[in-house]
């Protein structure tokens, strides 16, 4: 790629976390920039987050609002990085004032993953015997397996991906459910047992999508970003499901799952609302320009909420609150 915005030099400082995917990820931004704009100098800067530091607890119970997005973002409006390289699903759709979206690099495979302890070799999710324990962190998950599958077993698990795989392999999960992008990155591919189709669990949203924010004042480096890096249709695809979820005012860790295609102009964003037992669970399905991606998001939340989606996330918004 050539470089298409003239910037003066100067050292740009990608704030990233720990982590080693987020170090994979953020890495791969680096490279990508370094290649189309070599007269500049581009740093990794890393820092820990608080979803980082807190792995004994579910992550429904201590908040999830910038859990892994606050520590960055406070180190670029104190000037100490220019921008973040983010998991898109980890990032709020409420940005804190000074601070904007810059752009949506392209989209790997979104979908949920199966992964199996080697005695289930050969299964798939609809084969596993009742009672399989079943281990994921996400309530969107949870919610959409409890509803498919009441006959399993659930257990929260924690870590970065690696702790995750080894307590697996260790025989304390029969599964676990993780995001086939993840896998892939760190080039844990082939422990994908089989991709969930959407009809079992809807993905999150922005999951499989990069998320760079930066400074809003900083217009130069905005248009760098937006005119190198960003993919056009996973921008649209993830704009319609980031307002979707803004206007349900839920999180990341709400059980709301979306699903997005573009054919030629024009978008189809299916989303439900899920009650944590998956006994509830509600879902619909909007099309139209993709140019007009974020009005769909908010006439697909109006169209839940009329079925009953209020109700539910009120009812799950209560338990939080209460720590229950």
């Amino acid at each position: 790629m050539t470089s298409v915005v003239s910037i003066a030099p100067r050292t740009i400082r990608i704030g990233s976390r720990k982590s080693q995917l987020a170090l994979v990820q953020t890495h791969w931004v680096q490279e990508q920039l370094q290649k189309s704009f070599p007269e500049l100098t581009f740093e990794v800067h890393t820092m820990s987050t608080q979803g980082d530091k807190i792995l004994d607890v579910a992550l429904a119970k201590i908040g999830d609002k910038g859990l892994f997005t606050k520590e960055l973002e406070l180190g670029m409006l104190n000037e100490e990085i220019d921008f973040a390289v983010h998991s898109l699903k980890d990032l709020p759709t409420q940005l804190p004032k000074g601070l904007v979206l810059a752009a949506i690099t392209e989209r790997e495979n979104p979908a949920d993953a199966l992964v199996l302890h080697e005695k289930h070799k050969g299964k798939q999710v609809d084969t596993l015997p009742e009672g399989a324990v079943i281990g994921t962190s996400s309530l969107r998950r949870l919610a959409q397996l409890r509803h498919h599958f009441p006959h399993f077993a659930f257990k929260d698990v924690r870590g970065n991906l690696n702790t995750r795989m080894a307590k697996l392999d260790a025989g304390e999960y029969d599964a676990l459910i993780l995001a086939v992008a993840g896998l892939e990155r760190l080039g844990m591919g082939d422990r994908v047992h089989q991709v969930l189709p959407s009809e079992i669990s809807l993905h999150a949203v922005g999951q499989g999508a990069l998320g760079i924010e930066c400074r809003s004042d900083d217009t130069e480096l905005i248009s760098l970003l937006k005119k190198s890096i960003e993919h056009p249709q996973t921008r649209d695809r993830c704009l319609a499901e980031r307002a979707f979820l803004r206007d349900l005012e839920g999180g990341c860790q709400v059980p709301i799952g979306v699903n997005t295609v573009i054919d030629g102009d024009y978008l189809t964003l299916t989303g439900i609302v899920a009650s944590v037992d998956g006994q509830n669970l509600v879902k619909d399905t909007v099309q139209g320009e993709a140019t007009q991606a974020e009005q769909l998001g908010t006439k697909l939340a109006h169209l839940l909420r009329k079925q009953g989606a209020q109700e539910i996330l009120n009812e799950i918004f209560t338990h939080i609150q209460r720590g229950s």
